[in-house]
Parts: C-alpha cells; structure tokens; sequence
C-alpha cells in the first residue's frame, strides 16, 4: 500500500513528498511540542489569542493526517505546568479553547476511531475541564486506532516525580525492602505507561530546548526542529518531518551500517560510537 492510498493528496507538493514516503517506515509515536502562537500573532498584528485560534486548526489537520496515515499514536504538548505563569486572562482563554475544540470535534474524533488520552496533573485543573476531558476520554476508550495523547498542564520533572512517590507508595504498602527498579518499573509507572516511547519529537518555532515534554520519554527519539511557526505547520511541513525521518539511520547508540564497514579491529582502535 502507498501512502498515497492513505492521504489525498491537496497539492502536487504534497503527492510528491507522499510518493516518496514509505508507509511502513512511519513512527509509532510522534510527539510534537506545539510552538509559536504568540510570535505568529505578534507578527500579523494581532493579539496573541488569535495565535491560539489559528494553532488549533493546525492541530485539527496534523491530528487528521496523522490518524489517516496510521501512526499508532500521536501526543501533542497542549499545556505546561510552566504555562500557569502567563496572564490570567490567557490562561482562562486556553481552557475555554480546550473546551471548545472538545465539544466541536470530539464527535469527529469519536467517528474516526481515535481513542483520546490526556497526561498530566489533571487534578489541577478547572472543574469543568475534568469534566469535558473525563467525559471525551470515557467516550473513546474502546476506540482502536490512533491514540491521540494530549499533555495537559504537564511537565516531564513532574511526571518522573510523580513515577517515583508512586513507586515509593507501592514499596512501602508492601513491605518490599529489598525492592530495585529499573527502566521498565519506572517506565511502567509513568502517565505515558502502555504506550511506545516516542520515536520523533517535532519543535515547531526554531527553538533548540526540549521544554520539560517527555524526557524520559524521548532518550532515543530523532529530534526534527523547523522554523515554521505553529500555526502555520501545514500538512507538507508534516510530510516534510516525516520523509526526514525516514531518511536517517537509528543507532541507538550501536554503529550504522557505513561504521561498521569503516571501524578497525582490534585494541588499537580509539573511534567511538555515535548516536
């Protein structure tokens, strides 16, 4: 099957870059931390909630192309717990979006099979955005395809926090004094427990920083940073991060196929392995 099978494409620059992607080489998880609202509004004039508007959409066409084209999960960075610190009146704004998204398109996302997921302390959050986020993720969790992740006042040190007191929690309600963890305790103990780390993280807006999203998360992950700002990450920018993908070789931390070919034998080697 092409990908093409998959996705209309709506340009002849999307057919291109569909005709050259393989559609059993995509991630299996593809994180995205979201970037730019303000500065694609500041740029246009305009104040900074129109940025926040013009993001959803954007959302609204990755989060379709993404379930189109099959990746088993997408999760996107909705809402930190560093974002509390913006103007109250932002903030109020953003969950009302929120709101608004899930009332307005989770009969669609309903439809299409997606199972939608929300991490994060969401104890923390609004009443009335429990309750919608509740009420959506009760609707969809039979759902079997895509699982869209959305990280909603969450923050990585929080979640590795969190991970731990729970397993501090389970030591001491047992009894367990010659307990050891290990990477799959902990992982089995975070919010993103059951679900493949993330083998693409995508930076919209240029900056070089992984701003607290996943970091246990992503220790292999291919990073894919772009320019583009967030509300104007198109489908071809999506295509664009994907055929990148596609395009480099995982090592996790071994050797690539031309190291291997290039590496001496022997003890008097000092080369060292990349990636």
């Amino acid at each position: 099957m092409k990908t093409s099978d998959l996705l209309k494409p709506a340009s002849r620059e999307e057919a291109d870059l569909l005709a050259k992607l393989d559609p059993k080489r995509l991630p299996q998880h593809l994180a995205i931390i979201m970037d730019g609202n303000g500065r694609w509004a500041e740029r246009r004039h305009l104040p900074r909630v129109a940025g926040h508007r013009a993001g959803v959409k954007a959302a609204r066409e990755v989060i379709e192309t993404c379930a189109r084209l099959h990746l088993p999960c997408l999760t996107l960075y909705a809402f930190s717990l560093e974002n509390w610190r913006r103007p109250q009146a932002e903030v109020d704004f953003l969950m009302r979006l929120l709101r608004e998204y899930l009332k307005r398109e989770l009969p669609s996302i309903h439809k299409n099979n997606i199972r939608l997921l929300v991490i994060g302390r969401s104890a923390q959050l609004p009443d009335a955005v429990r309750y919608d986020i509740d009420q959506a993720m009760r609707l969809t969790a039979r759902n079997t395809g895509m699982k869209l992740v959305v990280a909603l006042n969450y923050g990585g040190r929080a979640e590795l926090a969190d991970a731990f007191n729970a397993l501090l929690d389970h030591v001491r309600s047992h009894g367990l004094s010659a307990f050891r963890a290990d990477e799959q305790t902990i992982s089995d103990h975070l919010y993103t427990a059951g679900l493949p780390d993330p083998d693409l993280l995508i930076r919209t807006s240029g900056e070089m920083r992984v701003s607290n999203f996943l970091l246990w998360q992503i220790a292999y992950a291919e990073i894919y940073v772009t320019e583009t700002l967030w509300p104007d990450f198109s489908r071809v920018r999506l295509l664009e991060a994907l055929l990148d993908f596609q395009n480099r070789e995982r090592r996790y931390g071994g050797l690539g196929s031309g190291d291997r070919r290039r590496a001496p034998h022997g003890n008097n080697s000092d080369h060292k392995a990349r990636g």
